[in-house]
């Protein structure tokens, strides 16, 4: 039995919602009844249970198209995602304190920025590693064929933040599951260089509106046509973005890998490895048609797949197996989804309220990081009832160390 409710939309395709016994705002809505109504949306729009208000789009959506992309749909973080590896260790493998390690992961993974002009990006490399230029080598010809069609995107030198965490809700953990079991749990995108992607082709998007006299509920709906140059860059530097993202979080995980092995006993890796993306656009078959699909902040969930649902710091998170739900268009939430704006989380908690709500995690506990305390963010338990019928919980974690930009 399908677990979403229908909400109709005058002028525009219906939307289902799995939101069942967690909050929408409002102006979510209006997001949402604003791409119904694109001419170019297919059957319904899908919206996931950690849905909240993003720009353009909503956050939490599935748009399923046929012969044109939003790219503030797919939006700046290109590819951001989540990967997560089991391993042989258990809990007490790990010492009694983990802030040695917690220092450790942080020097070996750059995150974080500093924008201050005349100071070094602290979430870049200075000289990239030898093991990250092997993986850049892999990249480097597609991006060199994009930035010689757009020179705006190559003063960024995406090589060296290949294998940075960035910041914002960017993380990597140390978890355990129900068994005692520790993983490695991490989240990023595609860094700067996806960022500059998405608002090149954002505002190409907006001049090609201007050109044609297309007028938009909002100007971050701007649209691109298939068929035209525009939507064949955007295609080609946005699927090398997604490309460079997975490859982010490989190379950012071998790091996390390498200290563990320096500071734990000797270990393998076990049975279970995920990399997914959740902000990001594909090509997929969905009721006996082709389809472009934007999963702005959803995850896919085939029948069988393994996908990742991250709780908040200091919550559970997920790994889960779709059960192909195709009035989804197979997909799930990809996270808990924030309740308010970081701005709002600022003003309401304190340091010691984060302290309280992060109790027996190794993490940051300063008023840097109260924009992302657990209170910010939807009730776990709450977003997985209400897509019970998209996915089923394959493990449960829970974070025992976690690093943030």
């Amino acid at each position: 039995m399908n677990n979403y409710e229908t909400m109709n939309v005058e002028g525009g395709r219906h939307v289902k919602m799995w939101t069942r016994g967690v909050p929408v705002e409002d102006e979510a809505k209006k997001q949402l009844e604003n791409i119904a109504r694109m001419p170019f949306v297919h059957s319904h729009l899908a919206v996931m249970p950690d849905v909240h208000v993003g720009k353009g789009a909503t956050v939490g959506s599935v748009i399923a198209t046929q012969g044109a992309i939003i790219p503030a749909a797919v939006g700046v973080d290109i590819g951001c995602g989540m990967m997560a590896v089991q391993t042989s260790l258990r809990a007490s493998d790990l010492p009694e304190s983990l802030s040695a390690l917690r220092s450790r992961i942080e020097r070996a993974v750059p995150h974080g920025s500093v924008k201050t002009r005349g100071r070094n990006d602290r979430g870049s490399w200075g000289t990239a590693p030898d093991a990250v230029l092997v993986r850049w080598s892999g990249l480097s010809d597609r991006c060199d064929a994009i930035t010689a069609k757009h020179p705006k995107l190559a003063p960024k030198e995406p090589q060296k933040q290949l294998g940075t965490l960035g910041g914002g809700n960017h993380f990597i953990e140390v978890c355990l599951d129900a068994e005692q079991t520790v993983w490695v749990m991490l989240h990023s995108g595609s860094r700067g260089i996806g960022n500059m992607i998405g608002q090149l082709f954002i505002e190409l998007a907006r001049q090609d509106m201007k050109r044609h006299f297309i007028n938009l509920p909002d100007r971050d709906l701007a649209y691109l046509v298939e068929g035209t140059d525009h939507f064949d860059d955007y295609v080609e530097a946005m699927t090398w973005a997604q490309d460079y993202a997975a490859e982010n979080r490989r190379a950012m995980m071998d790091a996390v890998l390498r200290v563990m092995r320096d500071e734990l006993r000797p270990f393998a890796m076990g049975e279970v490895a995920v990399n997914c993306h959740h902000n990001y656009c594909t090509r997929e078959r969905h009721f006996g048609e082709e389809l472009i699909v934007t999963r702005k902040g959803a995850v896919s969930a085939k029948q069988g797949e393994l996908g990742i649902i991250p709780g908040s710091m200091g919550a559970r998170s997920y790994i889960v197996r779709g059960l192909g739900n195709k009035e989804s268009f197979e997909s799930c939430s990809h996270g808990a989804g924030r309740v308010m704006s970081r701005t709002a989380a600022r003003k309401r908690f304190t340091v010691a309220d984060h302290e309280a709500a992060t109790a027996g995690v190794e993490c940051r506990k300063d008023k840097d990081v109260i924009d992302e305390t657990p209170a910010a963010y939807k009730d776990i338990d709450a977003v997985m009832e209400a897509q019970r019928d998209l996915v089923e919980i394959a493990y449960t974690l829970k974070q025992v160390l976690c690093v943030k930009g």
